[in-house]
């Protein structure tokens, strides 16, 4: 099996920058690019393979061309592929946000919910973003603060620099702030409840939609707890998260594809006796049973699967 090179969806949401295309190599004429969903088979932007006898195939569509096999045995309890990863370049402020869980998202989406998690790549002197709250709070206040526009004032502003990794359950409110590039680590769903939006107007020149009865149905309002990744960077059901650099090694068995993101530099990666040269903002697939694979060269990477059911 090759090592698919994929192509990425791209977004122009209006607090983007151009880091992504100047740095990071990702190829759009978005004006401003947001995100880069590197590794996606959603809906609303599959990811494409751009080498190899598959070439311009979405993801979707080359999973249903090889079968699920493609994907691995720890895949097989999902209904649909598990994750998604993106770049994103926060040039200005995200909304406060928060996702919904699965059986809230279900109910009303009908998609699933949305844990996810980044992985600081770039981080502006005095850069910090919005993780849950300092204290818990009611959900009376909750509303009361939103409503006063006072919200802030009990958030966990939490200071930011590369290389720091932030873990989101569902139901955290949070917020990317300005200065910041990440890469983001995500179940497969695209459902966001705006809570604040600073009063930005959207593309058709009125205020963004805001969703603030769902967001006190399905906010956490607490600080957010402590985690045991048991030696990843980050894992829960849906992924796990690793950094490897030049010289790492790793291997793709049959229980989950393995997906890796490279962060910075240049190199080659090797699998299956064909070796690929790589370079920052590349995103790689290897399908389940592609065996050894290894990174050779002055280069990073964030190396995703699937783990098995817990």
């Amino acid at each position: 099996m090759p090592i698919l090179k994929l192509m990425p969806a791209c977004k122009d949401y209006l607090w983007g920058g151009s880091k992504l295309r100047e740095e990071y190599n990702i190829r759009s004429d978005l004006e401003p690019l947001a995100e880069a969903w590197v590794l996606s088979c959603h809906k609303d932007g599959p990811s494409t393979v751009a080498n190899g006898p598959d070439a311009g195939l979405t993801l979707p569509a080359y999973i249903e061309k090889h079968g699920k096999e493609v994907l691995g045995a720890n895949c097989a309890r999902f209904e649909e592929f598990p994750i998604l990863t993106k770049f994103i370049d926060a040039k200005g402020d995200l909304s406060i946000q928060v996702h919904p869980d699965n059986a809230y998202a279900l109910a009303h989406e009908g998609q699933f919910g949305k844990t996810e998690m980044w992985y600081v790549l770039e981080a502006e002197p005095g850069a910090f973003l919005y993780y849950g709250f300092k204290h818990p709070i009611t959900k009376e206040e909750y509303k009361a603060r939103i409503e006063n526009n006072t919200l802030t004032e009990v958030l966990n502003a939490a200071p930011v620099h590369r290389g720091d990794v932030f873990f989101i359950p569902a139901g955290t409110l949070h917020a990317i702030c300005k200065g910041i590039v990440i890469a983001e680590i995500q179940q497969n769903s695209n459902v966001t409840y705006r809570v604040y939006d600073y009063g930005r107007l959207g593309a058709d020149g009125k205020p963004r939609q805001l969703h603030v009865e769902q967001a006190l149905e399905v906010t956490r309002c607490v600080p957010p707890s402590p985690q045991d990744f048991g030696g990843h960077l980050a894992a829960c059901e849906y992924f796990t998260a690793d950094l490897a650099r030049g010289g790492a090694e790793g291997m793709c068995d049959e229980s989950s594809f393995t997906s890796l993101l490279i962060t910075d530099g240049a190199g080659a990666l090797a699998c299956g006796g064909e070796e690929l040269a790589v370079r920052k903002g590349d995103s790689l697939f290897l399908p389940a049973g592609s065996g050894e694979w290894k990174l050779t060269g002055a280069i990073s990477a964030l190396v995703c699967r699937v783990p098995p059911r817990h």
